[in-house]
């Protein structure tokens, strides 16, 4: 039996004929952080939670965006593989990378997404940085844009958007603001609403917009609704902000994924954007990315990639190198490039054969709601157009596990399980009937 007692400033504990001295604030140290409350479990990533609590052996997650081979197992691009056996083979070392990221890796990102023959590249106006994938890069924007962007700091998001785009930015300093995107009728773009919306956001604001393969809905405009996009941008005077996180992922195709954000540039505006390597290379746990503003000339430039080191300096200091290195030598050698603009065609292409299974077998499986906007819909993520009830039951009743606004990671279907396909399928379909019923 222990006995306790005060002894000053100090607490003595009495155990087994030893004496245990500790200072007296240690008996209130419990109570320092008893009023803060406990936060919510991700909205995505505890979807994999749940799934892996559920027992059922027919389980499927269809939550997370992460692109899945036909055994569903994890995807390692055979360029990547190729550029890490070199980079064992070169005996690369560990040292810091500089604040911005390696040159090699910056300047490869720039022309992927500007485009090898851009002349923003070219006469140096891209002030690009090495981030910590796409949340990291968004953040890097936020907290600039919070710091020296004098006209607003109000950001307009399409409705929907990802769910991490509010807090990244909240928590940046900016305003959130909306403006419409998606149509839940046709389950497409809202063409009309979204110009009407953005012809009355105040000048100077900026607006986000999504380069390809628009997270959650897979819902993109076409070229010709690109350029009056721009238009009206640009007669708001608005600062447009890009998110270039599946780039190549919508079409297969990393040139068509990017015609929205170069014609914005060719345009004559003047922009940001970041961009992520976690999809279209499989470096998920890797994080990898790039945020760049582009600038109107050279002396800007310097100013703005001077600030943009200050402002990553106290954050993270220096990024990490493993993913960049990979990023590099496949970007920038010849030979690999070629491998891996094929394995992002057949990964585009898989996807879009998987929505078709799906649109199928809703139909075989007797539904006659018309569910043609999963194949219109494009990019790993499909907007079902289910319902919160309707997702609640796929999950109690089928064990099928998707987000509350319907969302669906088409990339996570596995391909040769034919069962599984069938499972989704008369799930939905079940859903479905018993909505009208």
């Amino acid at each position: 039996m222990s006995a306790v007692k005060n002894v000053g400033s100090r607490v003595l504990f009495a155990a087994t004929g030893r004496n245990y001295i500790l200072p007296a604030v240690y008996s209130r140290c419990s109570s320092v952080w008893a009023d803060v409350p406990l936060g919510p479990p991700d909205a995505i990533l505890g979807i994999t939670e749940a799934f892996k609590k559920d027992k059922n052996p027919k389980r499927i997650n269809l939550g997370v965006g992460a692109y899945r081979d036909d055994a569903g197992k994890p995807f390692i691009l055979e360029s990547v593989k190729k550029a890490e056996r070199q980079m064992i083979e070169e005996g690369l070392d560990h040292e810091y990378a500089p604040i911005s990221g390696f040159p090699a890796f910056t300047e490869a990102s720039a022309k992927l997404a500007l485009g090898d023959n851009s002349p923003a590249v070219a006469g140096g106006l891209n002030a690009t940085v090495q981030g910590i994938s796409g949340t990291g890069s968004l953040r890097i924007g936020g907290d600039f844009l919070k710091r020296f962007y004098t006209k607003s700091h109000e950001i307009y998001f399409p409705t929907p958007t990802w769910g991490n785009h509010t807090p990244i930015f909240k928590d940046a300093g900016l305003t959130i603001k909306p403006y419409r995107y998606y149509d839940p009728k046709t389950c497409g773009f809202d063409f009309n609403g979204a110009l009407e919306d953005i012809s009355k956001i105040p000048e100077g604001s900026i607006i986000l917009l999504h380069a390809c393969a628009h997270n959650p809905t897979g819902v993109d405009p076409q070229p010709e609704q690109w350029k009056e996009i721009s238009k009206v941008v640009k007669k708001r005077k608005l600062y447009p902000f890009f998110d270039v996180a599946y780039q190549g992922f919508g079409s297969g195709c990393i040139d068509k994924d990017a015609f929205g954000l170069r014609h914005f540039i060719a345009d004559g505006h003047t922009l940001c954007l970041a961009q992520s390597y976690a999809k279209n290379m499989g470096l998920y746990g890797e994080r990898v990315g790039a945020f760049t503003i582009v600038c109107s000339d050279k002396k800007e430039q310097e100013r703005v990639m001077s600030q943009l080191k200050i402002l990553i300096r106290p954050i993270y200091s220096n990024p990490p190198i493993h993913g960049a290195h990979i990023v590099a030598k496949v970007l920038n050698q010849p030979d690999l490039r070629s491998i891996w603009l094929k394995e992002v065609k057949q990964m585009a292409d898989r996807i879009i054969t998987m929505r078709t299974r799906l649109r199928d077998g809703l139909k075989k499986e007797g539904s006659s709601h018309n569910w043609q906007h999963i194949t219109d819909q494009i990019g790993m993520f499909c907007f079902t157009g289910l319902k919160p009830p309707q997702v609640e039951r796929l999950t109690n009743e089928f064990s099928v596990y998707l987000t509350k606004d319907g969302r669906i990671s088409v990339a996570a279907w596995l391909f040769s399980e034919k069962t599984r396909g069938i499972v989704i399928a008369s799930s939905s379909s079940s859903v479905c009937r018993s909505r009208r019923a």
